[in-house]
C-alpha cells in the first residue's frame, strides 16, 4: 500500500477541504503533513459551514483516524477551539483523533515576533496572516523549539520560559509593540492541559506500521504548491514545503511509499495577500469573479485577488508534485461569463515562454490569454458530468489537454455533494 496526496496546485484556497471530506471515506487514516493554523479548509455539509484550521479535512467520516503530522505546527489556543466547535456539533473529536509528538507548538510569543515582524517591514511586507507559523519554524529548524511530546515533559516550564526569554529578547529588536503576555498565557496554558488529554504517537512509527498492515492513507496538504519555500513565489511564500515531496518530511514516509496524487485547481485563481500574480484581473470580471465564488479568506477574511487560470503556472505544479489527476474546483463560478480567459504563455520582454522565470515579482510578466465560450446555464444542480452544458464540458476539457493529466472531479459548488466524478476512484 501507498500514501495517497492531496494538495493544491495554486497559491491556496483551491477547495482542498472539501475533497479530502468527499474522498476520506475510502481511506483509513488522513493525516496532515505541514502548515499550522494559517490553513483554512471549508467544508459544507448539509446547512451546517466548518472551517478546520489544524485538524484533518476527514474529522468528519465515521470510523477514520485522522493524525495531526509532525510537520504541522500547532497552536493549542487554536486547536482547543477547533475540537470544541466539533463536539458542539457532535462530532466525537477525540475518538477520531491521534497527534504525533515531534509536532512543534506555536507560543504567544511567537505570533508576537510575527506580528512585530511584519510590521516592521512597512511596504514591503509578506502578507503573513500573524498566526506565529513563521517564528515557530525558525525555531524548528534552530533547534530551539517546544514539541507536542513536550508538554508531557517534568522539565516541561522550564524548556518554556526559557524559549520565552529568547522570544523577548528578539522583540527588543523591533520598535515598541504593545501586548499583554500573560493574557495570552493564560489561555495558552489553560489549552496545553486541554491538549495532554489528546491521543498522541509516534506519527513516522503509527503511519507506516499502517500501510504495512493494508491500511489506506492520505495525506492532507495545506496552502498551496506556489507558496512552498523552496519552489513557491519566495519571499512571498509560507515556511514549509507544500508541495508532495514535503509529505516524506511531514510525516516520517520513504519517497517509494507515495502512490497517487491528486492535485487540486480552481477553474481560475486566486492569491491572498501581498506577492506576483501574473494572470490577476483589475477590472470587473476580477470584481465579478470575488463576488459570485465569495472570495474572502477562510481564516483571515482577507478579499482574495481573482484572475483567469493560469496554465504554465498550474503545469508548473503538477511537475513538482507528480500529479496523477486533477480535481477542478468552482466551475460553478464561471457560469454567466460570455467568455472565460486562460492564460497560456508569458510575454517577457518581447520573449514567449511557458516557463516560470525565476522571479516573478521582478521580471516584466505580460500573460497571454485564450478566449473560450462562456456559458450561462446553472450548473449547481448537474449530477453527471455529461449533463453539463457542452461550452463547460470543452473548457475542462481544454484545461485537461493542457495539463496532460486527466480532470478526475469536478466541483460544482461548495456542499459534499456537488462533486461530479469522470473516472471511477483509481486503486492505489
Amino acid at each position: 500500500m501507498h500514501v495517497d496526496v492531496l494538495l493544491g496546485l495554486q497559491w491556496g484556497d483551491e477547495g482542498k477541504g472539501k475533497i479530502v471530506d468527499y474522498l476520506a471515506d475510502r481511506y483509513d487514516l488522513v493525516c496532515r503533513f505541514q502548515g499550522g493554523p494559517n490553513a483554512g479548509h471549508t467544508l459544507e455539509i448539509g446547512d451546517t459551514k466548518t472551517v478546520l484550521h489544524t485538524i484533518p479535512s476527514g474529522i468528519f467520516r465515521t470510523d477514520i483516524v485522522n493524525m495531526i503530522g509532525n510537520g504541522v505546527v500547532i497552536d493549542p489556543i487554536t486547536l482547543c477551539k477547533e475540537i470544541a466547535g466539533l463536539e458542539d456539533l457532535k462530532v466525537p473529536v477525540t475518538d477520531r483523533l491521534v497527534v504525533a509528538r515531534r509536532a512543534h507548538l506555536i507560543l504567544p510569543t511567537h505570533r508576537l515576533l510575527d506580528a512585530a515582524s511584519e510590521a516592521a517591514k512597512g511596504k514591503m511586507k509578506i502578507g503573513s496572516t500573524l498566526r506565529g507559523i513563521g517564528p515557530t519554524y525558525m525555531d524548528k529548524t534552530g533547534r530551539n523549539g517546544l514539541r507536542m511530546g513536550d508538554i508531557m515533559r517534568p522539565d516541561f516550564m522550564d524548556r518554556y520560559r526559557a524559549l520565552k526569554d529568547k522570544h523577548l529578547g528578539l522583540l527588543k529588536l523591533y520598535p515598541e509593540f504593545e501586548f499583554d503576555i500573560r493574557a495570552e498565557e493564560e489561555d495558552w496554558f489553560a489549552s496545553v492541559e486541554t491538549l495532554r488529554g489528546l491521543e498522541m504517537v509516534d506519527g513516522e512509527y503509527y503511519v507506516n506500521q499502517a500501510i504495512d498492515s493494508g491500511k489506506r492513507v492520505l495525506a492532507e496538504g495545506a496552502q498551496g504548491s506556489m507558496l512552498d519555500i523552496d519552489f513557491g513565489t519566495y519571499p512571498y511564500v509560507t515556511s514549509s514545503n507544500t508541495i508532495s515531496s514535503g509529505v516524506c518530511n511531514g510525516l516520517g514516509v520513504a519517497p517509494g511509499r507515495i502512490g497517487r496524487v491528486i492535485g487540486i485547481t480552481k477553474a481560475y485563481c486566486t492569491r491572498v495577500g501581498s506577492g506576483p500574480f501574473p494572470t490577476e484581473l483589475h477590472d470587473a470580471d476580477g470584481e465579478r469573479l470575488r463576488k459570485l465564488g465569495h472570495e474572502f479568506g477562510a481564516t483571515t477574511g482577507r478579499p482574495r485577488r481573482c484572475g483567469w487560470i493560469d496554465i504554465p503556472q498550474v503545469r508548473y505544479s503538477i511537475m513538482l508534485n507528480g500529479v496523477t489527476d486533477i480535481a477542478l474546483t468552482k466551475i460553478d463560478v464561471l457560469t454567466s461569463f460570455d467568455e472565460v480567459g486562460m492564460g497560456v504563455a508569458y510575454d517577457i520582454n518581447g520573449h514567449r515562454t511557458t516557463r516560470l522565470p525565476y522571479d516573478l515579482e521582478d521580471a516584466a510578466i505580460k500573460p497571454v490569454y485564450e478566449r473560450v465560450a462562456g456559458w450561462q446555464e446553472d450548473i449547481s444542480r448537474v449530477d453527471v458530468y455529461d449533463a453539463l452544458p457542452q461550452t463547460t464540458r470543452d473548457y475542462i476539457e481544454r484545461l485537461e489537454t493542457a495539463f496532460k493529466r486527466p480532470i478526475s472531479y469536478v466541483s460544482t459548488g461548495p456542499q459534499r455533494e456537488a462533486l461530479l466524478t469522470r473516472d471511477a476512484f483509481i486503486e492505489a
